[in-house]
């Protein structure tokens, strides 16, 4: 089945869409403004060391300084290993006798800023990869501990060799393999392994090179995690709108992931790179709740803090020739829209799929035999464990990132929290492109927003910069107006 990925890059958003015959399958989102620092490293300055607290306050050149306890110094991990293995308790070496101020040390962010509180630090540096984690610092070769206890040993035994086949200087560093790469070839795993040296080396060499307080390594952009988990043997383009964001990820591709170079694209084309596959459309239909089927049933997804409900309807689909036939048609139809639909709108945990009963048994399995093959072609985990005594299709997905609702939308107000709107930044980003859309079709003297004061604001504060950028880049004015009467979600692009 052959794939393609279509980025959309702009100053303030990414975003990616997997696409499979001609139908998005995934979308992945990125906001400048929302991007954590939580996996960067740092080369940092020790600022003040409290020994009453067991602290110490770092600089790593962020408006406040962060802090680092003890029991997160290098050190102080590495003595507790080697105690936990012998079962005696690990002794505590005061921080004032293993740092000072002054003093040049490598953390690594593991918690954001929040609020007052700087971000919360640590000494032992651990980097992400696709399919494990890096330990510099450490000899442990590990195993998720999500992964069935009695595949982990072997799994260990076999990343173990892996690792020291590949070492160049003897030391093998710590692996720890991680849930999606339970599966995983050695040939995969290994391409992990030198991906994840390469990046390390480069993290201490550029510690060597630059000032304290330096950022040597920030975990990858949406955009560079394309390339490093997105991009399968399916693949068969990756194209991208942006000129300058194409040079950049040809030369991390070049560097780190090179097969996955020859599959790059620039998209110079006048539509909207979305617009080829309608995946804004998509994207729309995807937070509501009701999803139509070409045979005329439909979907009613629910999405709740326990669990994720899915139930099937034959509405207008009459077209077999019993009614057996139509439940089984639509039933096979579902199946396939519920594996998309959960891909698309990333629901994770327990999903509970109410197809329509079914009075034969064939049917029954032909439809839950459907329903694996579909979900099969699905790059996170999941299991279905069959029909209940109530005739329902059990199954969970591993959480892997916010769902698209959580993602693009927040509680309405209106409704106190039963439903939800889009958040008032992805309406104005609805409107830039729009905007630029538009420009690309008429030629007024000027365009004229109007939407909700909400959406006026953030377009005259936060998104100020960006909407000058567009009048420039367009070569026309665009004016706002506040409408008290308009919804968050409503607005409206005026042609002067």
């Amino acid at each position: 089945m052959q794939q393609d990925i279509l980025i959309n890059w702009s100053p303030q958003e990414t975003r990616v869409a997997i696409v499979e015959t001609g139908a998005v399958q995934e979308l992945h989102v990125e906001r400048t403004l929302e991007r954590g620092l939580v996996g960067n490293v740092y080369l940092g300055k020790v600022a003040r060391v409290l020994p009453g607290m067991q602290s110490a306050f770092i600089d790593i050149g962020l408006e406040r300084a962060a802090f680092l306890h003890v029991a997160d110094l290098m050190s102080s991990v590495a003595a507790r290993h080697a105690d936990n293995d012998k079962g005696e308790p690990a002794p505590v070496v005061p921080i004032e006798k293993q740092v000072f101020e002054g003093q040049s040390l490598l953390v690594q962010v593991i918690k954001d800023p929040i609020g007052t509180k700087g971000a919360r630090l640590s000494s032992q540096i651990s980097i992400a990869g696709r399919l494990l984690v890096f330990l510099p610092q450490d000899q442990h070769i590990g195993v998720s501990q999500k992964i069935p206890f009695d595949q982990r040993e072997a799994l260990r035994q076999r990343l173990q060799a892996l690792a020291e086949a590949a070492a160049a200087d003897g030391k093998t560093g710590g692996f720890i393999l991680r849930t999606n790469g339970e599966d995983a070839s050695d040939a995969e795993l290994s391409e992990d392994i030198a991906y994840l040296r390469k990046t390390w080396a480069r993290i201490k060499e550029a510690s060597t090179r630059l000032p304290p307080k330096s950022l040597l390594h920030q975990d990858l952009s949406l955009l560079q995690r394309v390339l490093r988990d997105l991009v399968s043997e399916m693949t068969q383009t990756i194209r991208i709108d942006s000129s300058e964001q194409f040079a950049k990820l040809k030369t991390f591709g070049q560097e780190f992931m090179p097969s996955a170079v020859d599959k790059l694209q620039l998209y110079k084309g006048e539509r909207p790179i979305f617009d080829l596959f309608n995946i804004d459309e998509e994207v729309g239909k995807a937070l509501g709740r009701r999803v139509e089927l070409k045979s005329g049933g439909y979907l009613i997804v629910d999405q709740t803090e326990a669990l994720t409900t899915v139930d099937v309807n034959t509405g207008g689909f009459v077209g077999a020739r019993n009614f057996d036939e139509t439940i089984f048609k639509t039933n096979l139809e579902a199946a396939g829209a519920i594996a998309r639909q959960l891909r698309l709108r990333n629901l994770g945990g327990i999903v509970i799929a109410d197809f329509i009963d079914m009075t034969r048994e064939d049917h029954r399995e032909a439809v839950l035999a459907e329903f694996r093959k579909q979900l099969a072609r699905d790059r996170v985990k999941t299991m279905v464990s069959g029909y209940s005594a109530l005739g329902l299709v059990e199954m969970t997905r591993k959480r892997t990132r916010e769902s698209l609702a959580h993602m693009l939308c927040e509680p309405c107000p209106v409704c106190d929290g039963k439903g939800s709107v889009k958040t008032a930044r992805t309406v104005t980003y609805d409107i830039l492109r729009e905007i630029l859309r538009e420009a690309r079709q008429f030629n007024p003297r000027e365009f004229r927003v109007i939407a909700s004061p909400d959406v006026i604001d953030v377009l005259l504060d936060e998104e100020s910069q960006h909407l000058a950028g567009l009048s420039d880049f367009i070569g026309k004015p665009i004016s706002l107006q506040a409408e008290g009467s308009m919804s968050q979600e409503q607005y409206d692009i005026v042609l002067l």
